[in-house]
C-alpha cells in the first residue's frame, strides 16, 4: 500500500517561468530566459532572472535579490537544465522583482536594476498541465520535478524598452501540444534522500 507522498528530499519549491524566442520553427533561439521565484531552498526566498538574447548581445546576464541562492541554483537545478549557466563566475545584478497579471489573460514579470528595466510577458495562455518526474528518470538529470505548465503561444521580452525578436514556437511534449514559452508554477524539485 502506498502513502501517497514522494519518497525524495524535496531541495526546491516556487516558481520557474521561461521563454525561448525564435524566428521560426526550426530557427535559433534569439532569447533565452529563465525565470526563478523560490520560496522554499537551502538558500532561502529569492528571485533570479537568467536572460541571453539579442538585447543582451548574445550573453548570458543574471539578475537576483539573493545571490547565494543564484548559485544554489547555477550549481544545482539550473545549471542541470543549462550547462552554461554552471558558470558561476557569470556577474549577478542586484534588482527588484514584481509580478502582475491575471491568468486568464496574461501575466508579467518585471524586473529592474538601476540602469535596466526588464519586462516578461506571457499571453495566448493555454490549459495547464501537471508533470512529475522522478530523479535520474533521464540519466543527465539528478533531479525530479513536479510542476503545472501552462502553455503560452503569446509572449514578449523588452529591456529598457526594446522589443526583442522571435516569438514562441509550438512544440510537441510527450504527445501533448506545448509551446516554448511556458508559466511554470507550483514546482517543487526533488533529489534523492
Amino acid at each position: 500500500m502506498t502513502t501517497g507522498f514522494d519518497a525524495n528530499k524535496v531541495i526546491l519549491t516556487g516558481e520557474n517561468p521561461f521563454m525561448r524566442l525564435s524566428a521560426f520553427p526550426d530557427g535559433p533561439v534569439t532569447t533565452n530566459a529563465s525565470f526563478w521565484r523560490v520560496i522554499l531552498s537551502p538558500k532561502g526566498y529569492g528571485h533570479v532572472l537568467f536572460l541571453k538574447s539579442e538585447l543582451t548581445d548574445g550573453v548570458w546576464r543574471v539578475y537576483s535579490d539573493n545571490i547565494a541562492l543564484t548559485r544554489w541554483l547555477q550549481d544545482t537545478v539550473q545549471g542541470v537544465l543549462n550547462e552554461e549557466l554552471r558558470d558561476t563566475s557569470l556577474p549577478v545584478t542586484d534588482a527588484d522583482f514584481e509580478s502582475t497579471g491575471d491568468l486568464r489573460s496574461f501575466w508579467t514579470e518585471h524586473v529592474n536594476a538601476d540602469e535596466e528595466d526588464i519586462s516578461l510577458t506571457w499571453y495566448d495562455i493555454g490549459d495547464p498541465l501537471l508533470r512529475h518526474t522522478q530523479p535520474f528518470s533521464q540519466p543527465d538529470r539528478p533531479y525530479g520535478v513536479s510542476t503545472v505548465l501552462i502553455p503560452c503561444m503569446g509572449a514578449r521580452l523588452t529591456l529598457n524598452g526594446d522589443h526583442a525578436t522571435g516569438q514562441p514556437q509550438r512544440r510537441d511534449w510527450d504527445g501533448r501540444a506545448f509551446s516554448s514559452c511556458a508559466l511554470a508554477f507550483a514546482e517543487s524539485w526533488t533529489e534523492w534522500p
